[in-house]
Order: structure tokens, then sequence, then C-alpha cells
């Protein structure tokens, strides 16, 4: 068994992360940055071009000029001899679906999608039903993130869909763990983000990205308060050891489709951070709250919550190291890549 990782979404770690825990595991993998891979040439101007055309004969449709050249791919199949190419996030932006799912069959290999992004499209209404009828389609199974999404594409779209969760990697020992700042959240800009953070101004720290832009939506203490810059890696985890209280809330579109396992959960918990999380079912089936998480239904139930918790430190305490077991028990990525790796055989 050997992997292929094609990654369209390596602005975040999660595909490298998967490649390494493959490796670790004792899988063959090698990774393939799709997003930094350069594009074919005159792709920006033919992509213009094309849109314009086809907009004026299909005015309700998604077009999508593919950055990249097939022949790429080929070569790399040809040279690395998978047994399982893995798409993680989507491929349409990349490789028309239908000549990636030719060309990764022509070498005998499966064709498998990991979905971490699908939520990101519902409000792109075109784009999301491209997605569902030209991509989906050609895979010879999908792992999605979300139980609910996992639900969509197996019995409303027929697909062979399975539920995998969002992982993370152990990291160092936590170290001064909450001795920062108050109550932190780290995600880009969403209006009900901002409504919800608005009721603990008073004792929070935002960092992310597009929330400048946002600023005429927010008052002037939470605007003070906001670093408007995304952040990865070791910073990212300095921030949330350093933290009290790491809050989750998901965005608008998530939400609404009751899903809220997003990323940031298992880094908080990897980091040994306290976390606060809004309420959805599939959080509740997968970590405990009150043990080993706390969640909320409401922005009251949100305030109290973080001022219950600032002024508790053993409760506090207690309940991050209860989630930072349950974390190294069962959400590393290492778990993660167990469970792919059971469904696929």
């Amino acid at each position: 068994m050997k992997f292929l990782l094609l990654d369209g979404i390596s602005g975040v770690p999660l595909g490298k992360e998967i490649n390494q825990s493959l490796i670790e595991s004792g899988v063959e993998s090698v990774h393939f940055d799709a997003l930094r891979t350069p594009p074919r040439f005159g792709h920006g101007l033919l992509s213009s071009l094309l849109k314009a055309q086809q907009k004026v004969s299909e005015r309700d449709g998604f077009h999508s000029f593919p950055r990249l050249d097939i022949g790429q791919l080929d070569s790399l199949l040809h040279r690395e001899k998978p047994s399982h190419v893995l798409v993680i996030g989507f491929a349409y932006k990349f490789f028309a679906p239908a000549a990636l799912a030719e060309t990764v069959k022509r070498h005998g290999a499966q064709l498998l999608l990991y979905d971490t992004d699908s939520c990101n499209l519902y409000p792109k209404r075109r784009e999301f039903i491209h997605f569902i009828q030209n991509e989906l389609p050609v895979y010879d199974r999908i792992f999605s993130f979300s139980k609910m999404t996992t639900r969509f594409f197996r019995d409303t779209c027929g697909l062979d869909a399975c539920h995998l969760p969002f992982g993370a990697l152990p990291q160092p020992a936590p170290r001064g763990v909450g001795t920062a700042s108050e109550a932190l959240f780290v995600g880009s800009a969403d209006l009900r983000r901002i409504f919800l953070l608005e009721q603990i101004r008073q004792h929070v720290h935002v960092r992310g990205n597009r929330w400048r832009r946002n600023f005429p939506l927010m008052s002037a203490e939470l605007r003070a308060c906001t670093d408007d810059r995304p952040v990865w890696g070791s910073e990212l985890l300095d921030l949330l050891q350093n933290a009290k209280i790491v809050l989750n809330i998901t965005r608008t579109d998530f939400y609404g489709a009751e899903t809220g396992i997003n990323l940031r959960i298992f880094e908080a918990l990897a980091a040994g951070s306290f976390l606060l999380s809004d309420y959805c079912p599939e959080i509740a089936e997968l970590l405990h709250p009150g043990q080993e998480i706390e969640t909320f239904r409401s922005a009251e139930e949100l305030a109290d919550k973080v001022r219950f918790y600032l002024a508790n430190d053993a409760a506090r305490r207690r309940i991050a190291e209860q989630g930072h077991a349950a974390f190294l028990q069962r959400h590393t990525w290492r778990a993660r890549v167990s469970q792919l790796l059971k469904d696929i055989e």
C-alpha cells in the first residue's frame, strides 16, 4: 500500500500532517502540494476568457478552468506508483475531475477524497452544485469530516461516504497553560462569531483574517482586542497554550448544518488547552461536555461560562487535563489514519 496525497488546501497543515502520520504508521506516502505547484502557462488569462464566454451562454452555471496540466499528475503517478490517491479538500480547481479519475485509474490506483471544506461551499450555490455533480461521483470512496455531510453524500447523493473526523498531531507537553490571555478566539471573521464575541469582549483576544473589513460591524472595544492576521504553527501553539480559555465558534453555515467539528477543536485539545465550544450533536458524540470540554448553546450561556471558568482555575484545569488525555487516546491523526486504513481495506 502506498499513498499519494493530492493536497488542495495546503494553506493549512492538515494534508502534511496526514502524510506524516501515514509514514509514522508504516505506510509509504508522498505529498503533492497542488496549491503551490506552478500553474499551466497562461492559466489566469485563459481562465478569465473562458469564464466570460461561458457566463454569456450559461449564466447559472459554475465554470472552473483547472490550474494544472494533467500530464504533471500522470508523470508523478508513473514515477511513484501509488495504490491510492487521496485528495485533500477538493481537486476541481486543479484538475478536471473526469480527467483526474481516468488518469488515476489508468495507473491502477484507487481515488479517494477527504472532504474537509464542503461546508464552506454552502453559500456558493453554483460552485457547491458543481462540486456535488462533477467531482464527487469520480471517487471510489469519500471520507468527510462531518457526520451530517457524510449522511448527505451517502443518503441524498447515493455516494460511498464514510465519516472521518479531523485530528491533530501531539504537541510538546503544555507549558504555562493559561498564564496570558483570558479567552482566545482564532479564526476568520463571520457575523455569528462577531455577535457572540461582543458578549465577552471584556475578556477575549481575537486573531485571524478578514476582521478589519468587518470593523464597521464591531464595537470599538472588540476592534481593540482583534489582530487581523492568520496564524499557524508554533505561534498558534503558543497562543493556545497561553490562553485560559480557547473558544470554538463555528461559522454561520457550519452551524446552520448542525456541524461544528472543525480543526480548531483538536488543535486546542492537542495543546492541552481548556476548550469552550458551541454545542452540536456531533461534538457530544466525540467528547464528553463538562468532563473533556465545555459547551454553550446561547450567547448568555457563553458569557456565564467564560466568567465562571475564569474564576475557577481548578475546574478549568481539570477539564483541560481530561480533554488532553482524551485527545491522546482517541483523536490524534495516527488514530484517524488507522481508521482510514481499516475502512479502505
